[in-house]
């Protein structure tokens, strides 16, 4: 079975998590800038065998958009162009960041360590994976 890779993208940093094989565990993998993400994903799919893509779509409380939407959507239709072989799916990530947060305090994480806002990005798409991985 093919892996799940998740991106919650970002103006200056993308978190990317991705599971197991079996699709059962979401595990954070990196961060990298948000500037070579297509690059970094054309590397990975030579390595790794990755048939799903799900990708972190924001919004407001409200459910409209944020100040980052419009480049989440090109982002979108960019990965179903080059990775026709892959499934793209917009997940929503509304909350994530927190949700990262609060686990690394949950975790005893010191203060200084959730300063890390690449780590929170990680995290952040681990969480939208696993939520999905929780719902197939």
């Amino acid at each position: 079975m093919s892996r799940i890779l998740a991106i919650d993208y970002g103006k200056k940093r993308t978190g990317i998590a991705v599971s197991d094989e079996l699709r059962i565990i979401a595990n954070g993998l990196t961060t990298i800038p948000s500037d070579t993400l297509i690059y970094w994903l054309k590397d990975y799919f030579l390595k790794e065998n990755v048939g799903v893509i799900l990708l972190g779509y924001p919004t407001n409380l409200d459910g409209s958009p944020t100040d980052i939407t419009h480049k989440v959507e090109k982002i979108h239709k960019q990965l179903q162009l080059l990775f026709k072989d892959k499934e793209v799916i917009l997940r929503d990530e509304w909350y994530t960041s927190k949700m990262a947060f609060q686990a690394m305090i949950d975790s005893g994480m010191r203060k200084k360590q959730r300063q890390n806002k690449a780590l929170i990005d990680e995290i952040s798409a681990a969480i939208i994976l696993q939520e999905y991985l929780g719902n197939i």
